[in-house]
């Protein structure tokens, strides 16, 4: 028997190949589905099933592509929003056996999501209590699904995920806890930096396990905020239709300044550098996302249709944000040009840069407000709760930015501050695009505001 994890980086997003004997199964694929095949043939085993825990909505499901690359039955929850053509319904209590006692049973859990599944694990040569359970969105390590996905559901959704994860904790303390997510998801704002527990240890330490009263758990959850990305809605259509084309492989075609400079013209240039380098010399209209930073941002910042051509590094970095892009479902991107940006400006074209200012500039402007200077703060809602503010500060979150430019007047300038300065950055870079002709970055932003008068730093 082997259980194999399979994370995609940005997306903490977590998969698993699982087998007994020559059989395997693997639960919530991505979309770049070789890792799966090497992972099943090293261990000797062949895919047979493939199945989803439920609709995601923050990364495009592989399992219509490893379906077509390996002949495996897809199965899916029953009470899915739409019917679902390359899936099989699995109801509550459907088994798989992958041999060598190893035995996959369903759970119809629901709240997450209408359709959600989990999938206990076990082992029937060694006893009857399940030894492990797959619990997609329902059951994080520290937290629990969200259950804003239906507004005008809201208290029954909650009250099901409440009733569903009582199903899943009666498993036993013993059962060994693998969910589709680790800390960093927009599926969950509370997960433990690890990715590793049981169903026993979350019963005594996970918060919202410890709100044994239903009506108790219903207004937390209903009381909850979670971000929601506009790329939330395109994931749900391509997961409902099935996506089965493969992924994009490779590094896109490298394109000269002249090629970017014609393709800029109706293209998205993404600049995936890191954020240093955009704010010292970049490309005009270009967005900074630095290639780490895409699965967060990118589905915030571009549409399904828009072409785009990064600006990267070399071709590794292009080819890992072209790989981030296509798990989202982003695969309209037109190909690259290697910045090195004094080779840019050797060809006499503009560049611009983005002034910096540290902690004791910040400060003599927060003392004394010039009257057209706008600190502009883009953390979330809840990192401003927890924190606080800068005194006077104007925070927006940088993913809603986009649709709320036209609170922040044109004629002023911005100082944009986050955590540290990265998302700053990615600000800063839609204010230039939209033509903000005024606006800089507070590098070190809450951070070293905090830590202001420290002489210990």
């Amino acid at each position: 028997m082997f259980i194999e994890k399979v994370k995609s980086e940005g997306l903490a997003h977590l998969s698993y190949v699982v087998g007994g004997g020559v059989k395997a199964a693997v639960i919530d694929p991505r979309r770049d589905c070789e890792d799966y095949i090497r992972i099943a043939r090293d261990n000797g085993a062949t895919i047979t099933h493939i199945i989803e825990t439920h609709r995601n909505e923050d990364y495009v499901s592989g399992a219509p592509v490893l379906a077509g690359m390996t002949g495996a039955r897809v199965l899916h929850g029953p009470h899915a929003d739409a019917d679902i053509p390359y899936a099989e319904t699995a109801p509550e209590g459907t088994e798989v056996d992958l041999g060598g006692g190893l035995r996959l049973r369903v759970l119809e859990t629901p709240g997450h999501t209408h359709d959600s599944l989990s999938i206990a694990v076990y082992d029937d040569q060694f006893g009857q209590e399940a030894v492990g359970v797959f619990t997609g969105d329902a059951l994080f390590i520290g937290d629990v699904g969200r259950t804003d996905f239906y507004p005008d559901e809201k208290e029954a959704v909650a009250g099901q995920l409440f009733d569903s994860l009582r199903k899943i904790l009666d498993l036993g303390d013993q059962a060994i806890l693998y969910p589709a997510h680790g800390a960093g998801s927009v599926c969950g704002s509370g997960m433990a930096d690890r990715e590793f527990s049981t169903l026993g240890y979350e019963r005594l330490n996970n918060p919202m396990l410890k709100i044994t009263d239903r009506d108790g758990f219903i207004r937390a959850k209903v009381n909850e905020h979670h971000d929601y990305p506009p790329y939330f809605r395109h994931m749900e259509h391509l997961n409902s239709v099935g996506l089965d084309r493969r992924t994009p492989v490779g590094a896109p075609r490298v394109l000269t300044a002249d090629a970017m400079g014609e393709a800029g013209k109706s293209a998205i240039l993404l600049d995936v550098r890191p954020a240093a380098a955009w704010l010292g010399a970049h490309v005009p209209g270009s967005l900074a996302v630095a290639v780490g930073m895409v699965p967060a941002f990118a589905g915030w910042l571009l549409a399904p249709e828009d072409d785009i051509v990064l600006i990267a590094e070399d071709a590794a970095m292009a080819e890992a944000a072209t790989l981030h892009l296509a798990r989202i479902g982003y695969d309209r991107v037109a190909g690259f040009f290697p910045a090195g940006m004094t080779r840019y400006a050797a060809t006499a074209r503009p560049f611009e840069a983005a002034p910096v200012v540290d902690v004791a500039e910040v400060e003599a402007l927060v003392a004394d407000p010039p009257a057209d200077w706008t600190l502009l703060d883009v953390r979330s809602d809840d990192e401003a709760a927890s924190a606080g503010l800068v005194p006077g500060a104007t925070q927006i979150y940088v993913g809603e930015l986009p649709a709320r430019l036209d609170e922040l007047p044109r004629d002023r300038r911005y100082t944009v501050m986050c955590g540290s300065g990265a998302r700053a950055t990615v600000a800063a870079s839609v204010l230039a695009r939209a033509g903000y002709a005024d606006v800089g970055v507070f590098l070190g932003s809450m951070q070293a505001w905090l830590k202001r008068g420290d002489e210990t730093v």
